[in-house]
């Protein structure tokens, strides 16, 4: 029998020492990045919301706000995603951008409706901390615009420009195959798994039916996707488990340089802590290795959106 000295001298110990040190050096290389938060300020006479809007809670959720939640949680950087109910403006965000440069890029609003809008995306991206656009259609009205004509100069429009979209379209993810398809160099990030991240009535239903289409989408290469909003559409305590098969389901899908973790906070504040929802995923999801966990919490985000 070998005495603890040999063991501990042997090829197998120091295999396993290097292995450790491997593991020990990657986690404390990990950036993690959210890629999804909404900032917003308190309504006044010059910064008006859209009239009869409701945010996600009621009181603002602002930069100082987020800043010291990102500290406490060993968040390094967020995409701000500026919400609806402010209407198409992005200076709150890109004033985030500009006091945090290094923590902070924004994926902003357009008028998706106005064809005028062309004329903003050749110089979108010069926009200090402007990453690309996001897209929310969550009425019957606007989600016409995807087959009416409406919103059909914008894909191409941001294709030439080189600006990534995300897009938020629950239950009409299937009309977005054509639009990868056609436009192949356009760079997709499905935004909730492809549904709302707040839970909903019909969850049983809805939710498999949801996972269904975004994991159609895997099959193009320019389309990815955020696993946020589990906290939200589970009906569980932390650690989420009844939400672990529709992550795993499109992990498998797109893999780990094609999925993102990220939050969505403010949909669903009260459900767990920011700390929770970043160790949900790099503690309690064991289907993620190490280096998948590099990929999801931070790095993939950073490679799709070309966040230097």
């Amino acid at each position: 029998m070998l005495s603890r000295r040999q063991i501990i001298a042997s090829p197998f110990a120091a295999g396993l020492a290097l292995a450790s040190h491997k593991a020990t050096a990657q986690t404390a290389k990990r950036a993690i990045v959210d890629a999804q938060v909404h900032l917003w300020k308190a309504e006044s006479e010059d910064w008006k919301w859209v009239p009869g809007s409701k945010p996600q809670m009621p009181e603002p959720f602002t930069i100082e706000k987020l800043v010291p939640l990102m500290d406490e949680a060993g968040v390094d950087r967020v995409v701000i995603v500026p919400p609806s109910w402010i209407g198409e403006r992005n200076d709150y965000g890109l004033e985030a951008a500009r006091r945090y440069p290094n923590r902070f890029a924004v994926m902003g609003r357009i008028a998706l409706q106005n064809p005028q809008s062309a004329a903003l995306l050749p110089k979108w991206k010069e926009q200090p901390g402007m990453l690309g656009i996001r897209v929310s259609l969550l009425s019957d009205v606007n989600v016409g615009w995807l087959t009416d004509g409406t919103a059909d100069w914008f894909w191409p429009a941001a294709e030439k420009a080189g600006i990534p979209v995300m897009f938020l379209v629950p239950g009409q993810l299937s009309i977005f195959a054509r639009i990868a398809e056609r436009y192949p160099q356009l760079t997709l990030i499905i935004d909730h798994m492809g549904m709302n991240s707040s839970s909903r009535t019909n969850r049983i239903t809805e939710i498999p039916a949801a996972i269904d289409q975004a994991v159609a989408l895997a099959k193009f290469p320019n389309v990815s996707v955020k696993l946020s909003g589990a906290p939200g559409n589970s009906l569980e305590p932390y650690p989420f488990r009844d939400m672990t098969v529709y992550l795993q389901r499109l992990f498998d899908a797109y893999g780990p340089e094609r999925c993102y973790w990220g939050t969505d906070i403010t949909n669903s504040f009260a459900k767990a802590s920011y700390r929770q929802r970043v160790t949900h995923f790099t503690e309690e999801l064991g289907f993620l290795s190490e280096s998948d966990k590099d990929w999801v919490m931070g790095r993939a985000i950073l490679a799709r959106l070309k966040w230097a």
